[in-house]
């Protein structure tokens, strides 16, 4: 569970995104980090449980710096305003498919997981696997618990059918996509609640075969 502090926080931070708001916040972003890595550390327990890629990993591993890269951005905001955390083999720095966990106060909290726009090489060899082995991968989107969590694999999709592939192939709405990603919506009400981890934890479970699928394919 995290402190309710801890969304007032994130609450004030999007009315107030300034280096000088913020240096004035010093003590409470230290007490935000802290309840942010004890939620962290328990998520990862849990991961362990299944995957023992994430038994030694630490929260330092997995939590995104708050400070926002703005060179290249139009947005010149200085902070994130929410919280983020990748689960890989990487931690945070996710080389293949992987979970995430973002903490953001006004429904927009949520626990996701798979591919975000993979490079071209890494894409061809998904809808390969997705091709060859169609069968397995809609056992895996349609499980009952998991349409229940995910409504829809998110993602941008190729308007023509892409190279390769006819646009009568059973898997054709799949092998559009220029992404693979779930999310599953955790309402604000939950973020203050004991069985938060718990939550992430049994959605992430959940994904596993799916995010386990694209990793076979594309690491």
């Amino acid at each position: 569970m995290l402190q309710s502090a801890t969304l007032q926080f994130l609450e004030q931070l999007s009315k107030n995104n300034n280096k000088t708001w913020f240096d004035g916040q010093k003590a409470a972003y230290v007490a935000v980090k802290a309840d942010f890595e004890a939620l962290v550390t328990d998520v990862l327990a849990g991961l362990a449980v299944t995957d023992p890629v994430f038994k030694d990993q630490m929260a330092k591993d997995s939590i995104m710096r708050i400070f926002r890269d703005v060179r290249f951005s139009k947005d010149k905001t200085p902070y994130k305003q929410n919280l983020g955390a990748g689960f890989s083999s990487g931690g945070k720095k996710i080389a293949g498919a992987g979970y995430y966990l973002h903490i953001e106060p006004g429904g927009k909290s949520f626990a996701g997981g798979g591919m975000w726009q993979p490079e071209g090489p890494q894409l061809k060899a998904i809808r390969q696997e997705i091709d060859y082995n169609f069968k397995e991968f809609s056992d895996i989107v349609n499980d009952k618990k998991f349409k229940k969590l995910f409504k829809e694999i998110d993602g941008d999709r190729l308007v023509k059918v892409p190279q390769g592939y006819s646009e009568d192939n059973p898997a054709i709405d799949f092998l559009r996509l220029k992404s693979f990603t779930v999310g599953c919506p955790i309402p604000d009400a939950d973020l203050t609640k004991k069985g938060l981890a718990k939550k992430v934890n049994d959605a992430f479970a959940t994904m596993k075969p799916f995010v386990d699928f694209l990793n076979r394919a594309a690491v």
